[in-house]
């Protein structure tokens, strides 16, 4: 998807996923009979425990463009690390010209984010969080960018087996 090592792939089988539509874009190619319109929609998926994707999908009308971007995001699920509700430890990614900072944030903060990035966020199951989008606020390049800070998060486990050090180690010092 973003061509990232760590990438732990999951099935859509089993998973109670639900969907949330980011963006719909309306484009027009112009041909001498006149304008043909499409639309193009952008959907994250997800179940709110972790496993998050994101679809593209085109076509003439709205619903079957949206219903092809959910297909498109259920082939693309992908685990992230969620601890108490909050990510590990802060991240920053760029995609495009989207750039996204995320923050982990103790509990009751609340989900501080914008639109791309509140819904793939939401659909992770993230909901302590500070995050800033700087840079473009293209909806495509900013879920791509989201979903590449998400993905370069490392559990503490691996970081404490990869040091050779306890857990506590790793919090602590």
């Amino acid at each position: 998807m973003l061509g990232l090592d760590n990438i732990e792939r999951v099935k859509p089988g089993g998973l109670e996923l639900k969907d949330r539509l980011v963006a719909v874009n309306r484009v027009t190619k112009v041909t001498k009979g006149g304008r043909a319109f499409g639309f193009s929609a952008i959907v994250v998926v997800g179940n709110e425990d972790g496993v998050i994707g994101f679809g593209l999908g085109k076509s003439k009308e709205v619903a079957s463009a949206i219903a092809k971007a959910v297909e498109d995001a259920k082939k693309n699920l992908v685990k992230v690390p969620v601890m108490n509700h909050t990510i590990p430890h802060q991240t920053t990614a760029r995609y495009g010209g989207a750039d996204i900072f995320l923050r982990p944030a103790s509990h009751g903060t609340g989900l501080i984010a914008g639109g791309a990035v509140r819904a793939v966020l939401e659909s992770a199951g993230i909901h302590d969080i500070l995050s800033k989008s700087k840079g473009s606020s293209n909806p495509h390049n900013v879920v791509k960018a989201t979903f590449k800070a998400l993905l370069d998060i490392r559990r503490p486990e691996e970081i404490a087996r990869m040091r050779g050090i306890s857990l506590s180690k790793v919090f602590n010092g």
